[in-house]
């Protein structure tokens, strides 16, 4: 026993039986969730300090926002699907999710620009807006657009991944990383959609 782990921890190979990519987008991914999770524990504790807070049903249109949520979940389902398909040595049902989730991502991204035109119009500015709680929209545009934002890249790695399956080089390790960061950007939008929305 004693010999075995000298050896896995000996050098030339990963410890934990990972290769370096995916140990990076894992310290990645850690990295990226402590600062989102900065970002709603500093929204949580302005909200809970303020007189008073904008309720969420009276400014969102929260079956609306509910659609969105869907379709990226959906997305995270086609995902799981490309990277099982990837496994498998399917290249082309792999290439077909991994379409489907662009398209979800693509909409989700449509429906949040249609959220903040109508945000905007409404009044809405970084520094005031109609509520009368300044850090309100700020904290609405701050959180949302910085995950939009990795949606935006996430889709744009998976397009990269679909057009290296078309071309028949894209790894099934390749296909899960993009995945795991996809997953990732799907479970914070719950808690976004948790904890700016509903509560």
């Amino acid at each position: 026993m004693a010999t075995n782990v000298a050896e896995r921890w000996g050098g030339g190979i990963s410890p934990w039986g990972l290769s370096w990519q995916k140990a990076m987008m894992w310290l990645f991914l850690v990295s990226d969730a402590l600062l989102f999770a900065g970002f709603l524990a500093a929204y949580g504790f302005i909200r809970l300090s303020a007189e008073a807070w904008p309720e969420a049903s009276r400014v969102f249109h929260l079956g609306f926002i509910t659609a969105m949520t869907f379709v990226l979940i959906s997305s995270s389902a086609t995902m799981a699907s490309a990277v099982a398909a990837a496994r498998l040595g399917h290249a082309r049902a792999c290439a077909t999710f991994l379409a489907l989730t662009v398209a979800g991502g693509l909409g989700f991204l449509g429906m949040q620009a249609w959220e903040w035109t109508t945000f905007i119009h409404e009044g809405a500015r970084l520094a005031a807006n109609p509520w009368g709680v300044p850090a309100f929209s700020a904290f609405f545009f701050m959180i949302t657009g910085f995950h939009g934002t990795h949606v935006l890249i996430g889709v744009v790695v998976l397009a990269t991944v679909l057009l290296r399956s078309h071309r028949g080089v894209a790894t099934p390790e390749g296909v899960e990383l993009a995945g795991l960061y996809w997953h990732f950007v799907d479970l914070v939008w719950v808690f976004i959609f948790g904890l700016f929305y509903l509560i």
